[in-house]
């Protein structure tokens, strides 16, 4: 198994580039950084884990220049947005942003993205969207991203983004960004399986086809929604976000055949260097244990 680890990645805490050195020595593969460009203050979606909103939410850097500094500090360390907000970008900004990142890291970046969970927010980017159409919109938005990575000459007209041929440049290193995706209900479960690369659902909020907390049963959901769409579930790796370190939690996690655990920070609230780098220690034990 291999382990990663999801920075709040505020201003006040541990540096990105500080950071990325101590998680590639002490043998995590992977760097995830969080997006959200702002959060409204009216608060009116409600916070999806229940009671208030922690203040490392509102606080959070942009997760590509945060991952700009973890790439020049490292040599192999996977670098994940963890997740994208795909839909609150300009599709050509975010192409060349991607591709820029990947092509200087060596072809190290990986795309994880989501739709969101405040309606408010999308709104304030995309006044033209409704929020019950964001998943529509999420599927041609990585269709138009892996045009644009793709094609010498790009172009796309879809009912959410379009633009006319053109040149978009650079190129990711190996021709495209691996596209993983954090969905972890039913729905989202569908799209990850059809058309993602692989998938990072939060163990929290993973259910099954009936809309039940199950971890097990998403990731069966997850598989069998893979092989209806003629892929190979073996192909499309797994890695589940979870809160704590809990080892017999990450056992479970690798009997049921999870490529990745994904170590959440100890609180989403504000916390400093030292915190992170004892949360790093705690886990040291298991990761020596199940680590490949």
């Amino acid at each position: 198994m291999r382990f990663g680890y999801l920075s709040l990645n505020t201003v006040e805490g541990i540096r990105p580039d500080d950071l990325a050195r101590e998680l590639e020595a002490r043998g995590f593969d992977s760097v995830w950084m969080p997006e959200h460009s702002h959060v409204p203050t009216s608060r009116m979606t409600p916070y999806p884990a229940g009671g208030d909103l922690p203040e490392g939410y509102w606080r959070m850097m942009d997760p590509f220049v945060s991952l700009a500094l973890c790439a020049a500090a490292t040599e192999n360390l996977a670098l994940y947005t963890g997740i994208c907000l795909v839909l609150e970008h300009d599709v050509l900004d975010l192409a060349c942003t991607t591709a820029t990142l990947d092509a200087l890291s060596g072809g190290r970046l990986r795309l994880g993205i989501g739709v969101g969970w405040n309606e408010e927010e999308l709104a304030n980017h995309r006044p033209e969207l409704p929020f019950r159409l964001r998943y529509s919109a999420m599927k041609e938005r990585v269709e138009a991203l892996r045009t644009a990575w793709r094609d010498e000459e790009a172009s796309f007209d879809g009912r959410w983004d379009r633009f006319t041929e053109s040149w978009v440049y650079p190129k990711p290193a190996n021709g495209t960004i691996p596209i993983v995706l954090g969905n972890a209900g039913p729905v989202g479960i569908e799209h990850a399986a059809t058309y993602g690369d692989e998938w990072c659902p939060i163990d929290a909020s993973m259910l099954n086809d009936g809309n039940k907390p199950d971890v097990p049963g998403a990731i069966e959901l997850f598989r069998t929604k893979a092989a209806d769409a003629g892929r190979n579930p073996e192909n499309l790796p797994i890695s589940i976000f979870t809160m704590g370190s809990r080892p017999d939690r990450i056992d479970r996690y690798a009997e049921l055949g999870v490529d990745r655990v994904v170590i959440m920070p100890p609180t989403m609230e504000l916390h400093d260097r030292s915190a992170t780098l004892s949360h790093l220690d705690g886990i040291a034990e298991t990761m020596e244990r199940l680590g490949s």
